[in-house]
Parts: C-alpha cells; structure tokens; sequence
C-alpha cells in the first residue's frame, strides 16, 4: 500500500458503518439522540464512508437524530445513512408513510431491508413471492427518482440461497435493475462460516453481476473473518459495528475488518493518517456507551501488543517483530510488557525501559527484581494489572530502599450500625509527613473510603498535588486459600490525575489492610509523578491534629 500525503478512499470499496442502528441494539445499550450524534462524530473522525444512523419514521429518537443532524453534523468524511424498509404489501411506494419518512429524513443515502428468503416472505410478510420482488422494484425506484443513492439489505440472504438459490438470486437482479446501488447479502441468523460466505457471493457475483456487499452477525464468532471471506470473494462493501457491538453476540467489528483491509490487503479504505486514530476512537465510542473498553480486542485492546511469558520478552528484546504481527504504533496502540512471575530478566530489562530505567547494564539488579516480583505474586501479588506498583517495586530495588513521603504510625477504621438507620465508616490515620505527626480522620461510605479520605487529609496541606488524586476503581479478589473467610484478600486501586491512570495493588490477610497497602502506592507514586524529591527524615517533634 502506499501512502501519500493526499490519499482519499473512492467509491469503489464501501466501509460501510451500523452502529447507531444494529450496533444499538446490542443487549446493555441505550443511545441518547446526544449519544449517537458524538458516536457519529467519532466514526466519520476515523473515516468510514457510510454512517447508517437508524430508522426515521419507525421511532421518534431516530426522527429526532436526523432532524439534529442536518444542523448539528458537519460531517468530513462519512455520509449519512437512513434505514428502513420497502413499501407494504399490496400497497403503493408514493404513498407509503415509511418510505415518505426516508426521503423526509434529508439522508442522502437508504439502506432498505428486503425479504431474500421464501419462506420468510410467505410467513412472516404474509404475501407472495412474486408481490415481495414487486415491493423491492418499487420501492427501489421511487427512492431513485427522488433523487437517493439506494443500497438493499437481503436479510436473511445466505439460508434463503440455501433453501431457493433461484428465488434468492432473482432479489439480487430485483434491486440491481431497479437502481440499487449495492445488493449487500446479509447472514442475519450468525451461521454461517467462511467458506460458505466465500462460495456463495461468487456464485451471486457470478451469476448477477450485481455490486455485492456483506453483512455478518456473529453467532459462530466469524463475522470478521467471514466479512474478509466476502472480500475475498469479491464484495467491495463491508458492514460492520463499532468493537462489535450488536444483537446477541454482536456484528462483524469494524477495527479488526478495517486493520485487515488496510495493512493486511493493502487497500486504503480510510483517508491518510486515520488508521493512527483507531485505538483512540474504538475507547472513546466505549465510553459514549458505557461500556469498558474490550481489554483483549484485536489491534486496539490494552493487551492487544502485551507480552508475558519470558521467552517471548527476550525475542523482542532482539525485535520486537518477533512475537507481533504489526507495530501497534500504526493502529494508535502500544506494546507492554507485562510482569509476573513468568517473568525473566528480559521482561523486566524490557519493562524498566519503557518505565525510563536502563538496566541492561546491572545483571545483578535485575536478578533481584526477577527474585521480588515471583517472592511478591507467589503472595499473592499481581503486578501485570498494577504497572504503578511494579514501578515502586523497581525503584525500590534501585535506589535500595523504600522511598517516601510519609511514614504510617498506625491507621484505625470504625463501622457501625446507627439507630436511624444505615451504617456509619469513620477512619483514622496516625503518620509523620516533613517531620510532623499528623492525626486525621475521615468520614466516608465504607471503611476504605473513610480511609482514603483520612489520608486525604492528612497530607493535602504538605502535599497540594494530590488535590489532582482521584480514585477511579476499585476490585477486590478474595485469593484461594484453606481459611475461608479467613483467605489472603488483593485489592487492585485504579487512579487518575486528569492527565494519566495508572494502578496500584495490595495484598493482606483482611480487604482494609490489602486496600491500604495500595492506597499508600497510589499516594506515593502521584507525588513521584509530580516531581517531589522524597522525604527520608526520622519523625519530628511536632503534633497536629486535623478531621
């Protein structure tokens, strides 16, 4: 493939995107009109060509989507998209209301949904074979001479050419001669695999001539693959949903379809530069829907370019394109290393590079890293989810002692049941900071709470940088163990400044201890992260009390 610096996809491939309707229907989503106008912001951001933006005229908050969209959507890249289906039965295309809703959307281009399967027409339209292919032709036409582009959808296409491949095709050349400009065949039921899709759309390209494109569920956990299968048979339009999104177990996923088409086929379906932004965009449409980000997605998940075992770490020390199929660099991610006690020296030569530390140099140090971290997670410890607490690991092994800010002398936490009702969690924390000992306690909605907010404040007037501190996560694992309620407890803390997240760990033979123990890492590494030179005086002579 080649870059140049004025690359503009043409129309001669479709990437074709359904998030706003079939993505949206996926179990757990909820659009707002505002939802889907950011999500449509952000995938014509990335450079899809077709944004289908759901039904007018079927429900009032897709009406209301279009209607926003032609004054709130500067759109750069995208067109788009309104769906919805051909004319009644027995009825006329100039008068039906859903049609008159299509062309009222001011959508420059409709997707209409038709019957491809013969028993679907008969039993679920409840006409005739011949009135379905009429209903198609009809409506087709009229959309066309008002002046929209038109691609059909054949629902249910791949079981219907199985149980009537003449019937089938006679959709495809219905749609084709009345106008339409693509014919997509869709696997609505997720069955098939993909050397089924590959046979079936040469035979139709074969057979009808027909621009064909696909649309693939993801039943049998083939819709990319079976999309690419499409392609390789010859489909130039793909559908597909932002991270898969869509009913049951979701569509084919546009980033991994995409990759492929771009890095692995050699074809620019996405302005120049884009491909850059598609970690990005995959993590922000997650976050307008209220969905964690997929952590083990192709090309655009966290763990996507992370690496583990130790001999996979001294490959990659050589080159790292030993162990990965592409440089993350190009799809927006990065590689990690993660550390644990599959850890070797390579992984963690490896790790404190991308922490800033060049220890290639110090055999010794690294052995006694390596030596740590597998002491440290055979207690229970996991440093893979808590980079922050490996990095004070490391530089405790470095700079041959602990560093900090401030020293506990003890912490207390107190529950109790009130007469009115609800419980009550109050905490209090003794610790020497600067040379003073300092008392504070903290009223919160549970015992880690109230603790996290008597460190607060403590240390807020020494240290005004952790104002920025905010606890974003919190998971507790009770570890396997012989004492039941009595097991070992590891908590994992996610933080953020505003700028950066990063995440602590603790472990302990109770979950307030376990928390504590990563509250004083996720304290501790934000004021490195300032900048602060830490404290390593004995305790002073001073008092205060604060709460």
């Amino acid at each position: 493939m080649t870059d140049g610096s004025t690359r503009h996809p043409d129309d001669s491939f479709h990437v074709f995107d359904t998030t706003l309707r079939d993505g949206a229907q996926r179990e757990g989503i909820n659009l707002t009109v505002a939802d889907k106008l950011t999500i449509a912001r952000h995938l014509d951001d990335f450079g899809v060509g077709f944004i289908e933006g759901g039904w007018p005229g079927a429900n009032p908050r897709d009406t209301e989507f279009f209607a926003r969209a032609a004054t709130e959507l500067d759109l750069k890249h995208a067109q788009l998209v309104a769906f919805g289906a051909t004319r009644r039965a027995g009825g006329e295309a100039a008068t039906d209301p859903q049609l008159a809703g299509l062309l009222d959307s001011g959508a420059p281009v409709i997707t209409l949904v038709a019957k491809a399967h013969d028993r679907h027409v008969e039993l679920a339209l409840r006409t005739t074979l011949d009135e379905n292919l009429a209903m198609i032709r009809d409506s087709v036409a009229h959309l066309r001479a008002r002046g929209r582009r038109v691609f059909v959808d054949c629902e249910h296409f791949f079981d219907g050419y199985r149980a009537n491949r003449d019937y089938a095709l006679a959709v495809v050349r219905t749609a084709q001669e009345a106008g339409a400009d693509v014919v997509v065949l869709c696997d609505t039921n997720g069955g098939m695999l993909p050397a089924g899709i590959r046979e079936t759309v040469a035979e139709v390209l074969a057979a009808t001539g027909a621009r064909l494109g696909i649309h693939a569920q993801d039943d049998t956990g083939c819709a990319v693959a079976n999309t690419l299968a499409a392609v390789d048979a010859g489909a130039s339009h793909v559908q597909c949903t932002a991270n898969g999104y869509g009913e049951r177990v979701g569509n084919a996923n546009l980033f991994p379809v995409v990759g492929a088409l771009e890095i692995k086929y050699g074809r620019p379906v996405l302005p120049l530069g884009k491909l850059a932004e598609m970690t990005r965009i995959s993590h922000a449409i997650a976050e307008v829907v209220n969905l964690t980000p997929g952590t083990h997605q192709p090309y655009v998940g966290v763990s996507a370019f992370a690496h583990k075992g130790g001999l996979h770490a001294s490959a990659i020390k050589v080159d790292p394109n030993l162990y990965q199929h592409i440089d993350p660099e190009r799809v927006g991610n990065t590689m990690r290393m993660l550390v644990s006690d599959m850890a070797g020296r390579a992984s963690v030569e490896l790790k404190g590079r991308e922490l800033g530390y060049d220890l290639s140099a110090d055999r010794e140090l690294v052995g006694r890293v390596v030596a740590k971290v597998k002491e440290q997670e055979n207690l229970g410890y996991t440093y893979e989810a808590a980079d922050a607490s490996f990095e004070l690991l490391l530089r405790d092994e470095v700079h041959g002692s602990r560093e900090r800010f401030f020293t506990l002398e003890s912490w207390r936490t107190i529950s109790e049941q009130r007469q009115e009702g609800g419980t009550g969690n109050e905490a209090t924390v003794k610790l020497w900071a600067k040379g003073e000992r300092i008392v504070a306690t903290g009223e919160g909605n549970g015992p880690v709470d109230a603790l996290d907010k008597a460190l607060r404040t403590a240390l807020e007037r020494i240290y005004p940088q952790l104002a920025k501190l905010e606890l974003v996560d919190y998971k507790v694992r009770i570890l396997e163990g012989r004492h039941g309620t009595g097991s070992r407890t590891r908590v994992l803390v996610e933080s953020a400044d505003g700028s950066a997240t990063w995440s602590t760990v603790g472990v302990a033979d109770n979950v307030i201890d376990a928390s504590w123990h990563a509250l004083d890492d996720a304290y501790t590494y934000i004021l490195l992260k300032s900048g602060l030179e830490p404290e390593h005086r004995e305790p002073g002579h001073r008092e205060t009390e604060q709460g």
